[in-house]
């Protein structure tokens, strides 16, 4: 049986992470690495792997099954993602929530327009945690869902305190609140503020003479980052960082909480992922939903996707039948 043939967009940590994945699933190969650097200076893994410039990217038609793209959501995946999906089966991890819907309807007039299949926002939230919620909103139809994040580190947050004048380096987690958790799994549904679900620990390297005081305040009072959380900083060197922060460790919890019959018997559906490596689990998901891509694609569908579209079955390697026998 051929494989199904993997090109990666961005050699990142998903982009690394894909490279990974694709090895532990025997029926891929990884045959191009898409990057928008001098092409000769991107060591990857894998031998016998073509490394194409961004600008060169329509070199690989006909070479490639699915493109998986890993991007960053906020300037590369809107210009990336419908400019690929005009040419390549695509799939990426686009993770801007509020701005799902307009990224969808791009992707989706480019890839009907190149008769392509594009899946977009795959990864655990959006992702495996967007299907929890929907699967558990429509068995408890009165109720209420509560997602948490954590404990883990927020890449956008981390970068966003390394941008701080005086700042040499830094790591933020998502924490959430044991005691939030708790009276959510009570079955109480809770009315909680941002504050009371989660807090946030920075760890911060500062430049040498920096102003502390004035770091701690300008994290702490940053908007739409730190400013509605309680969030503490610590200050620390670059060695401590580097060994006890180097890691990507996240995960969370999808918990809904309902009422079924004239006797409101109550129920809690809880999932919960916990992770070593973000990125690393990330491409695992893109790379299972890589292959319902090809399936899709073969069967003559195009236009974009979401994981609400995907059959489960179609992200195994399994068939029909030992899926009936061996799971259902």
């Amino acid at each position: 049986m051929s494989k199904i043939r993997i090109g990666i967009v961005g050699y990142g940590n998903i982009g690394r992470g894909v490279e990974l994945a694709v090895e532990r699933n025997e029926d891929m190969e990884l045959v191009a690495v898409v990057t928008r650097r001098d092409p000769k200076s991107v060591q990857i893994l894998t031998e016998g792997v073509k490394k194409v410039h961004f600008d060169d990217i329509l070199t690989l038609k006909g070479e490639v099954d699915v493109m998986i793209l890993c991007g960053g959501s906020a300037t590369d995946l809107p210009v990336m993602g419908p400019e690929i999906a005009k040419h390549f089966n695509m799939i990426d991890s686009f993770d801007t929530h509020a701005k799902i819907p307009e990224y969808f309807a791009d992707v989706d007039t480019a890839a009907n327009e190149g008769k392509k299949v594009g899946i977009i926002s795959v990864g655990w939230d959006p992702g495996m945690f967007s299907l929890n919620r929907i699967y558990a909103e429509s068995i408890l139809v009165q109720g209420s869902t509560y997602t948490f994040w954590g404990k883990g580190v927020s890449q956008g947050h981390s970068d966003a305190i390394r941008r701080i004048e005086g700042v040499k380096n830094a790591i933020q987690y998502t924490v959430p609140i044991e005691e939030a958790v708790e009276r959510v799994r009570s079955g109480s549904e809770p009315e909680l503020s941002t504050r009371e679900k989660h807090l946030r620990e920075c760890y911060v390297v500062a430049e040498e003479g920096a102003d502390k005081a004035l770091i701690e305040k300008t994290i702490k009072e940053m908007p739409n980052y730190f400013a509605d959380y309680d969030t503490t900083v610590t200050f620390v060197s670059e060695e401590e960082l580097k060994a006890e922060h180097s890691k990507m460790p996240h995960g969370g919890f999808v918990i809904r909480t309902g009422e079924t019959g004239r006797e409101g018997n109550k129920h809690v559906i809880e999932y919960s992922l916990k992770l070593d490596s973000n990125p690393e689990f990330t491409s695992s998901v893109l790379v299972a939903y890589a292959r319902a891509a090809y399936r899709l694609a073969n069967n003559g569908d195009c236009g974009a996707k979401t994981v609400f579209d995907i059959a489960p079955g179609l992200l195994s390697m399994k068939s029909a039948e030992q899926l009936r026998k061996e799971i259902l």
